[in-house]
Parts: C-alpha cells; structure tokens; sequence
C-alpha cells in the first residue's frame, strides 16, 4: 500500500524500524528540547501529513521503550487519524513518574500503526440478545 505524505524535513518521514514491524516511528518536530515535568501532558508535532487511504485508519501508539524505560505514553492511546484529515499529525505525550521529560527533534516519540477499518451500519431493536456475559462489565470475568 503506498501512502502520499508530506514532512517538514526527510528525516522526520515515518519508517519501520525493522523488517515485519507494524508500527512506523513518529518523530518530534520541535525547533528547541521541550521539557515536560509533573504529570503534564504536551501536544508534540511531527511535522508529517499524511492522505490515509478511504477504509483504512492510522492509530497513533506508545512506543514501548517509551513506556518500559521512561514511564511515558499518549495521552489518548491509541489516537485516530481518519482517512478525511490532511492536517499534521501530533502526539499528545504524558509523562507518568513526575520527572521531567525532554523531546528533542528527530527523537522517536510514538508508532503509527495503519489498519483497515468496517463501517457499520447501526440499527435500533428493542432488546438484544442473551450471552453468558450478559451485562457483566468491567472486571466481570474474573484475573484468572
């Protein structure tokens, strides 16, 4: 699948780190180091525009290095580039232990992780049917 894309410069073009992964890296497009301290989230741009094929989305996610090493995620994981949006795309990066946060420019910060998308076609009955679960939510089926 080839998708047309812009960047503010080459080496801000999302890739794959290695063969066969999902994700392409995203890179921070910052002209001085951000600092981010306390439990503050920041809007990071990328410097990337991309035309996301009609049935297909791009989900914006943590990178787990990130998050093993520096206790930092995307603020609304995974974030959702529709098909329609032409604007630059941006990470919202939160920090999660208090300590202070630098981004540099070109610094890895999140994946993009292009998947295709089913539309449905909702409609309203006036029960649903039965499962085993039933109305069980959150925590409903147990740890083990």
């Amino acid at each position: 699948m080839h998708i047309h894309c812009t960047v503010a410069s080459p080496e801000l073009l999302p890739t794959y780190a290695k063969p066969g992964d999902a994700g392409l890296d995203l890179r921070a497009n910052v002209h001085t180091p951000i600092r981010i301290s306390g439990m503050r989230t920041e809007l990071i741009p990328t410097g990337v525009r991309m035309a996301i094929p009609t049935g297909f989305v791009g989900l914006v996610c943590p990178r787990s290095g990130h998050a093993k090493n520096y206790s930092v995620t995307v603020g609304n994981a995974p974030g959702v580039i529709d098909s329609g949006f032409r604007g630059e795309i941006c990470v919202i990066v939160q920090p999660h232990d208090g300590n202070e946060l630098v981004i540099c420019h070109g610094e890895r910060i999140a994946q993009l992780v292009i998947v295709p998308v089913v539309t449905a076609s909702l409609c309203i009955v006036e029960s649903l049917d039965v499962t085993e679960r039933g109305e069980g939510g959150f925590g409903s089926t147990g740890m083990v």
